[in-house]
This record gives structure tokens, C-alpha cells and sequence, in this order.
């Protein structure tokens, strides 16, 4: 059943304007590490760091979450990242993602880096391919227990040269919880993160667009 998801998810966006390769880098990570010496590129981010905690040696551009063999709505998301000039594809960025469970939580996992717990199971990482493409197989997230927040994907990206930052949650755009007023108040950092939704047959598919240092404070012009 999986192995026809994917072939379905690749048939599809074969027809989309964001193409898929189909490539994985394989791109070494030996190098990344969190530059804390100069004033930090995004301003900040509290748990950014995390990201390092328990990530892999090696970084593909496609990743499948926990979730996807777990319960909830499986849900698949094709990326491209662009330079600041919003054109020229970026390679070789690291972007890692976590959301909650079907449940609403940030639940951990049997035997996951104790430093990352608060960020719960479903997360991974990406590194985009030579043509700045990425994908992630997860499912749709729930909202919080007993909150009006919409339901989100939280996404860190980290360059080459500069430290991590965070850019502008995933969210969905058929998400009822997402109001006109929230709407209004998100950032835009690196892009709008608003995601609408297709179907094909029971998987859940979206496009995302990243342009790097859009409404990012500090970034190097």
C-alpha cells in the first residue's frame, strides 16, 4: 500500500509546476553545526537548536515521518527552495520539520534523543537536491487539545555559513481553526506557509515555496 502511495504522489506531480526529480542528495552534513558567535540571522529561536539533536550524518531530500505508518490522514508535501532572488533554486539547505501527532501532541518515541522530546516522534529532516527540491511523507497534524491555533508544521531552515532560523509554520489553507485575523498576523518568513490542499485518492498533497532571507531579520544582504 505504501509503495502505491508513492507511486501515486509521483505520477501526480509529475503535472504540477514544481516537477520532482526524484533525486536524493546524499549530501554530507558533517559541517553543520549552530553558529552562536554572531548576532543570530532570524533573531532568534527558542528549541531551533534542536534540530542538531539526534540528526543524521546523511540528509536526503525526500523523508517519511513515524506518522506515515501510524493513524491519521497521511499527508505529502513537495517543496522547492529559492535564493533571495526568488528564482535561482537552492541546493544543499537543510530543513527540519515536527508537528504534532493525530492526537494533537508533541508525543515522543521509543528510544528518540532524549534533548528532542519536547518536539516530539514526527519529525526529520530534508537537504534540497541540486534543483532546490525536497518532500515529506507524514500525516496532517492535529490542532492542539482544546486550542484554537490551526494545525501546523513547524519548519527551521539551515544554510550554509549562517546559524538556524525558523520560517513561517505550515498551516492548511481549508483549516477551519485558520481564521482571517490569524491570516493576517503570520510573518511570511521565507514565503507564505499557507498550503493548499489536493487529494489523491486517500493521501492529502500540497506545494510549498521557500525563498531564503524573505522577512528574515538580520540576513545577509
Amino acid at each position: 500500500m505504501q509503495f502505491l502511495l508513492h507511486v501515486l504522489v509521483i505520477a501526480f506531480f509529475a503535472t504540477l509546476s514544481l516537477g520532482c526529480n526524484g533525486q536524493n542528495t546524499g549530501a554530507q552534513t558533517n559541517n553543520i553545526s549552530s553558529n552562536k558567535k554572531q548576532k543570530p540571522v532570524g533573531g532568534g529561536c527558542d528549541g531551533c537548536e534542536l534540530m542538531f539533536a539526534g540528526m543524521p550524518p546523511t540528509i536526503n531530500d525526500a523523508d517519511t515521518s513515524a506518522g506515515w505508518n501510524e493513524p491519521g490522514e497521511k499527508f505529502f508535501v513537495k517543496g522547492i527552495a529559492y535564493k533571495p532572488d526568488g528564482k535561482t533554486p537552492a541546493p544543499n539547505v537543510v530543513i527540519y520539520y515536527y508537528h504534532t501527532d493525530n492526537n494533537g501532541y508533541y508525543s515522543p518515541g521509543v528510544g528518540m534523543n532524549e534533548k528532542a522530546r519536547r518536539h516530539g516522534h514526527l519529525r526529520g529532516w530534508v537537504q534540497t537536491s541540486s534543483k532546490g527540491m525536497y518532500s515529506i511523507f507524514t500525516i496532517r497534524p492535529a490542532p492542539y487539545p482544546n486550542s484554537s491555533n490551526p494545525s501546523h508544521i513547524h519548519l527551521i531552515v539551515k544554510e550554509e555559513g549562517m546559524n538556524e532560523y525558523y520560517i513561517d509554520e505550515l498551516v492548511f489553507d481549508d483549516d477551519k481553526l485558520l481564521t482571517a485575523d490569524q491570516r493576517k498576523r503570520l510573518e511570511r518568513r521565507g514565503g507564505s506557509g499557507i498550503l493548499k490542499v489536493r487529494r489523491v485518492n486517500d493521501l492529502q498533497v500540497a506545494e510549498h515555496k521557500i525563498v531564503l532571507g524573505l522577512n528574515i531579520p538580520g540576513y545577509p544582504k
